[in-house]
């Protein structure tokens, strides 16, 4: 079961931040069909914020068809967004890792990290449109 978490640095609202988390483990394969989202009572316990903002979350996904309400049960995946192969991101995970600790030694702290792969990540998206 995925586990939210929140962060006030992200330029996102909580419930964007949600939908995103939940996309992300979909896309990762971290989430599939049939699994069950937590229950809203209990990320409105563990993060502290309101229940329509887990409500509204919950029904953007449902909107975009990759989750389904069941009253009464819970809120449960109905599609996924993997689309390379899941084994295929083990070695890709394990090389991010290993960036992330050279990263890291070279004394770059989380917002260092994040603006550097940020700015790489576009500029490379750049490259491959041109």
């Amino acid at each position: 079961m995925i586990e939210f978490h929140l962060d006030s640095r992200s330029g996102l609202s909580p419930y964007q931040q949600l939908v995103q988390q939940v996309r992300h483990a979909l896309r990762l394969g971290l989430l599939a069909e049939g699994d069950q989202l937590p229950k809203v009572k209990d990320v409105v316990a563990g993060l502290a914020i309101n229940p329509n903002t887990v409500l509204k979350a919950y029904r953007e996904l449902e909107h975009s068809g990759l989750v389904a309400a069941r009253p009464g049960v819970g809120t449960f995946v109905t599609a996924t967004l993997t689309g390379a192969s899941v084994s295929a991101l083990g070695p890709l995970r394990q090389d991010l890792r290993r960036w992330l600790r050279k990263a890291r030694l070279a004394g770059l702290d989380d917002e260092s990290i994040e603006a550097l792969f940020m700015t790489t990540f576009r500029a490379a998206a750049e490259e491959d449109i041109a």
